[in-house]
């Protein structure tokens, strides 16, 4: 399964950093704050992976869905970058904290931030993917487990079923069910009936 599993909402998002190293990156649209690299070298975000194996740096797009710009395009050409076929990649890892900050803020109830969440972390232990750097490995797990219990409060406030199973697949992986969670997040409630029904 590559890429984004379903489809695409729109967000506007401001990003904020818990990390105490701060760095700025600043495009065309928007000035954006981001988590630096333990180096405090910007260089490295540009060294980093995505799903296709070459470097991607998320920035940009994150500015665009901060920014409110072409955010249908910027949420698929993340879903297409960061995860491809299964695969991810450290670009992957660091994108999901600041992710997780920027929807702590705006507490919009959106299935990207869930689902793109949860994908990238069923896909860390695929046998194939990397696991995250270990300048990275706290705030990306401590990322996961916050948006958990951000999803713990804003389920039952959720109307689409796209979006409940993407909040619960969350919810299941930080308590370690990911056999629940990757039926949640990667399949309809019409293709599980259609498994439970060949049994």
């Amino acid at each position: 399964m590559g890429g984004r599993p379903a489809r695409v909402y729109n967000a506007v998002f401001v990003p904020i950093c818990h990390d105490k190293h701060i760095g700025f990156a600043s495009f065309p649209w928007t000035r954006v704050r981001f988590c630096r690299m333990e180096t405090a070298d910007d260089q490295r975000w540009r060294n980093l992976t995505g799903g296709y194996r070459i470097p991607f740096d998320p920035r940009p797009l994150l500015a665009k869905l901060e920014a409110g710009h072409d955010t249908d395009a910027a949420w698929h050409e993340l879903w297409n970058e960061l995860h491809h076929q299964g695969d991810v990649g450290d670009a992957s890892y660091a994108a999901v904290p600041l992710l997780v900050e920027i929807y702590r803020k705006r507490r919009i109830i959106d299935w990207n931030a869930y689902a793109m969440v949860a994908i990238i972390e069923l896909a860390r232990t695929n046998g194939r993917n990397p696991e995250p750097p270990q300048w990275l490995k706290n705030g990306y797990f401590r990322a996961i487990r916050e948006l958990a219990e951000i999803g713990a409060a804003e389920v039952l406030r959720a109307e689409e079923a796209e979006t409940v199973r993407a909040i619960l697949s969350v919810i299941a992986v930080a308590k370690d069910l990911r056999t629940h969670a990757k039926f949640l997040v990667e399949y309809s409630e019409d293709e599980l009936l259609e498994i439970g029904a060949q049994h």
